[in-house]
């Protein structure tokens, strides 16, 4: 049974009523509101300032005896001038982050009858960005006859008109700076795209229960950003499930059903007893699905029908089940191609691609390195018990390397935490000499120009251009060979084209690197669709 929650301030004129019995002949907003037949109040909480204790209790004992079902509980707040708009709105958003709500078997209802027009406007914003899970109601006086008010009076849904209130609305606009902030787990990143795509993301995350797609390399942070876009559904009440969350490449054969659907007890050899699934575990909260390019298509034909109907067959059973989940997928590889070839549902493709955000490589966000080492020296610290930091001209030599040319950054922000990682654990007293920040990048440098089997560079060339490879010579198809391993780990041709070019593009006023590696494939007769093709059949 869902109980109902109220709160609203205490009317410090409208709730007086004077002495008894004379205050039961008048009408009391706060007093009527637990009177409704039609709206039972389970819990009442009065927000007062301290100064009116007194009146407080008397409500509050006048409440016991009207409606006794109602719990009442009094909280002193303490607010100086409560027709300051960004006085009285702070004070709200600081109890309202402080309050727990419990949505999932209770609903609450924000009574702004009594209290300052301002506190009525406030209530309304922190109620429609969803700080607060409530409904707004409005209590009314009654009919009034000779011997004083005529019943409880009437209970409504009210709205307002916000448009005057601009210092409120630049308040708004610090809290959503406040909740991108959130998202980069703090992090004031300088990439002008990053920022675009996270205050996006911000916006969606809070509006929206449609699925997100997350495109990137591995180590890119997709599973971090799911997780923290999870935690601000959370914030925001829209969640009050689980963060599930399964690396799909690791999911092979009739296993791959089971964990993601669960079976019944004998559905298959060894099946002695039944199983949930992640779809059931996430009921109510948020499924990650990481790489989900490496689902069969059996397993993305039933995923389908999970994301849009809520239900779905367990492995071996006959009758369905429901899921009400979130969904965020995750993956490295280029979904269209796979939907051309015939490896990814189509309209799986398109069920998932409403919100799609691609994750730039930390080496496209070279600005960010710096921003970054704090952040993983801050993550050291809480998980080893000790603050650990850099030294002046060992910071300048590590910054140096790691946002030059050379930094190749293969497994993304990812390495960069092992990076980090390595330097902090060899350091004694908490501090990184230069000596240390040179050995590691040495060790980067090595790591990057390690040498390699170059037979896939081979096959990729002759993959590319089939019986014309013969025809190259050995220059032309060293430097080729080079492109296409570019162009493999590559998302568009803009991205091959800034890797290639990363060095000679810094002194171009307008550099075009997309255009550059088309006319260098045009030699060759190739185009980017051709290579990238080619090159994923090859795999």
């Amino acid at each position: 049974m869902r109980k109902t929650v109220a709160i609203g301030f205490l009317g410090t004129v409208l709730d007086q009523g004077g002495r008894a019995p004379r205050r039961w002949q008048k009408w009391r907003p706060t007093v009527s509101l637990c009177m409704q037949k039609d709206l039972p109040i389970d819990r009442l909480e009065v927000l007062h300032s301290p100064d009116y204790d007194r009146l407080a209790n008397r409500v509050k004992e006048d409440i016991s005896q009207t409606s006794p079902h109602t719990d009442v509980r009094l909280t002193p707040l303490a607010i100086r001038d409560p027709w300051d708009f960004e006085e009285v709105y702070a004070a709200l958003l600081d109890f309202a982050r402080a309050y727990t709500f419990h949505t999932d078997h209770e609903d609450y209802l924000i009574h702004i009858t009594t209290g300052t027009h301002v506190a009525q406007i406030c209530w309304f914003l922190l109620a429609e960005a969803r700080y607060l899970p409530a409904r707004l109601v409005q209590t009314a006086p009654p009919q009034r006859t000779d011997e004083g008010p005529s019943g409880p009076g009437a209970v409504s849904v009210i709205d307002l008109d916000l448009s005057r209130y601009n210092r409120i609305a630049q308040r708004f606009q610090r809290e959503r700076d406040e909740t991108v902030s959130f998202l980069k787990a703090g992090i004031a990143t300088r990439n002008a795209c990053f920022n675009a795509l996270i205050e996006q993301l911000e916006r969606v995350a809070a509006r929206s229960r449609a699925p997100m797609l997350l495109v990137g390399p591995t180590g890119a942070g997709k599973s971090f950003l799911a997780r923290r876009v999870y935690e601000l559904k959370r914030a925001r009440h829209r969640l009050a499930g689980p963060f599930i969350e399964v690396n799909c490449a690791t999911l092979r054969g009739d296993a791959a059903m089971s964990t993601l659907f669960g079976h019944v007890k004998g559905a298959f050899t060894g099946a002695q007893a039944a199983r949930a699934g992640l779809l059931r575990a996430a009921d109510g909260g948020l499924l990650f699905l990481d790489e989900i390019g490496e689902l069969g298509l059996d397993e993305q034909a039933m995923l389908l029908k999970a994301v849009e109907e809520k239900r779905f067959f367990p492995v071996g059973s006959d009758s369905e089940v429901t899921s009400d989940f979130e969904l965020i997928a995750g993956t490295h590889r280029d979904l269209r191609q796979m939907v051309a070839a015939g490896t990814f549902r189509e309209d799986l493709y398109a069920r998932i691609n409403l919100w799609t955000y691609e994750l730039p490589r930390l080496a496209d966000r070279r600005e960010d390195v710096e921003p970054n080492l704090e952040f993983e020296l801050d993550r050291f610290g809480r998980e080893h018990g000790e603050s650990v930091r850099f030294n002046v001209e060992a910071r300048r030599r590590y910054v140096a390397f790691a946002t030059s040319p050379r930094a190749i950054w293969s497994g993304n922000f990812r390495e960069l935490s092992a990076s980090v990682t390595r330097m902090a654990t060899l350091a004694d007293a908490g501090r990184i000499t230069e000596a240390i920040a040179e050995e590691e990048v040495a060790r980067l440098s090595a790591t990057w120009s390690a040498p390699r089997d170059t037979s896939d560079l081979v096959d990729m060339v002759d993959a590319v251009l089939g019986a014309g490879a013969s025809e190259l010579d050995l220059f032309d198809r060293a430097q080729l060979e080079q492109v296409l391993d570019v162009c493999r780990v590559s998302r568009s041709l803009s991205e091959a084209g800034r890797a290639l070019f990363a060095v000679s593009r810094q002194g171009k006023k307008q550099p075009n690197d997309a255009d550059r590696l088309r006319k260098y494939l045009a030699r060759f007769r190739l185009d980017w669709e051709g290579v990238r093709q080619a090159l994923e059949n090859q795999r």
